[in-house]
């Protein structure tokens, strides 16, 4: 369903300058009576199953919280309903968010649109499909480890990332008090064009209440032509090897704006240590989501218990999912470095294009424990979890990221590309998918291959 699009300009034909993307409402006729139109004025769409939605139960797809019905909408939803959206419902992930499947006790398993025995991604894979299915006109999701951007490129559909910070998250965690703002994770939409992105992106940034009092984001405003853009590219890393089949149609939609006048690089990359950046993005996502678990006396008992020179994976991942705040606090400063040498890197260049996951959306795996499976790429077994290395490219810096589908694979399956900008540069990725889709084409609906 398409959303309010304002009037086009020759210098802006995908409407995307910043004057376009003020959320405020507009009052049709005068007095008592009057409507107030706002820029998602009728809107259906849904939101993400861990978003509190009045009257609703709040799960995480733990069936424990099966009767964890919320008081009051998250933050997010009040404003999307303040910008005229009908939120109907809310859409299917795996238990606590953390799998690149979404599947649950509670509400079982969430299907590709495209291949029914396919995973939708996750943990925003009910999002992403239901748009990809034309079930609703929007979602919004939440984003840690790639949980907008993978579901949205296994179904074909666009995602935003935002820049960390810019949408409240109150109302979207586990009910505790009292509610800090979690590192990494943030809110955005999930759509079927970037110009639909933008317009949901938009009725919810801002601060939360307490800062608000003092503070406003305004954020800069997209480049107006692809001519001098300046375009990075990152195809493939040893780290998180990328299936040609993903490579092929990525390469074709990075190359696509050269003939507009963008420079395109396949060889620049930010002055960072990847294997190090990596390493850094681990702990502090471990760190973040063993925090928040019921059971996390017992990982503390098990880490007590481990050998000084015990380098297993399973005795490493104890070591971060209870490291001490000193511990933390060397990661976090290594983030630090870690987004100053992005914001060096994109003094030099505008964007830098990724591969969003390694492969297409694969067959449903539901085995336990997850970090027991494996991803095929290029016919080679490879760790399940090895595509959080793209997630983490713009998560640890926080900055924003725009997935976007450029195409399918030969087999039919859709393809989605990365697009990572500065900090506060959302508009700028998004508008970067808008012009992809202009040159090579956007969504298509999905046309199911098997059930």
């Amino acid at each position: 369903m398409p959303t309010r699009t304002p009037t086009p300009s020759d210098d802006d034909p995908l409407h995307l300058v910043e004057a376009d993307l003020v959320v405020a409402p507009v009052v049709e006729g005068g007095g008592a009576g009057a409507l107030v139109v706002g820029p998602l004025h009728g809107l259906p769409m849904t939101v993400k199953e861990g978003f509190d939605l009045a009257g609703h139960p709040t799960t995480h797809g733990d069936p424990s919280m099966a009767r964890n019905f919320a008081a009051m909408d998250a933050v997010a939803v009040q404003r999307l309903k303040a910008a005229g959206a009908v939120v109907f419902g809310k859409t299917n992930t795996p238990i606590h968010n953390a799998d690149f499947q979404s599947y649950n006790a509670l509400y079982g398993t969430t299907k590709n649109p495209w291949d029914a025995s396919r995973t939708p991604g996750g943990s925003s894979g009910g999002s992403a499909a239901a748009v990809a299915a034309g079930l609703t006109g929007m979602d919004f999701g939440s984003d840690i480890g790639g949980s907008i951007r993978n579901p949205a490129a296994y179904c074909g559909v666009y995602g935003h990332k935002s820049t960390w910070g810019l949408i409240p998250k109150r109302g979207h965690q586990p009910p505790r008090e009292p509610l800090a703002e979690s590192d990494l994770a943030v809110l955005g939409p999930i759509a079927r064009s970037a110009q639909d992105l933008l317009l949901g992106l938009n009725a919810a940034i801002g601060p939360d209440e307490i800062s608000a009092r003092g503070l406003r984001f305004v954020l800069p405003p997209p480049p107006k032509r692809l001519s001098g853009l300046r375009v990075a590219v990152w195809l493939d890393d040893a780290r998180a090897p990328v299936d040609e089949s993903v490579q092929a149609p990525i390469e074709a939609a990075a190359r696509a704006p050269q003939n507009a006048g963008a420079s395109v690089n396949f060889g620049a990359r930010p002055e960072i240590d990847a294997e190090a950046a990596h390493r850094v993005y681990t702990s502090l996502l471990i760190a973040q989501v063993s925090a928040r678990r019921p059971d996390f006396a017992t990982l503390q008992a098990a880490r007590a218990q481990l050998h000084e020179g015990d380098l297993s994976p399973t005795a490493r991942q104890l070591r971060l999912a209870t490291q001490s705040f000193k511990e933390w606090f060397e990661a976090n400063h290594a983030r630090e470095k870690l987004r100053w040498a992005w914001h060096a890197f994109f003094k030099r260049f505008d964007v830098m294009l990724t591969p969003s996951t390694c492969t297409v959306a694969f067959r449903h795996d539901h085995r336990e424990p997850p970090a027991s499976r494996t991803l095929f790429v290029a016919g080679r077994e490879q760790p399940y979890f090895a595509q959080l290395f793209w997630a983490g490219l713009a998560t640890a810096p926080l900055l924003p990221a725009t997935a976007a589908p450029v195409g399918r694979t030969p087999e039919g399956l859709p393809v989605g590309l990365q697009i990572i900008g500065p900090e506060m540069g959302d508009r700028t990725t998004i508008w970067v998918a808008a012009q992809l889709a202009a040159l090579i084409g956007g969504f298509v609906p999905a046309t199911l291959h098997s059930v």
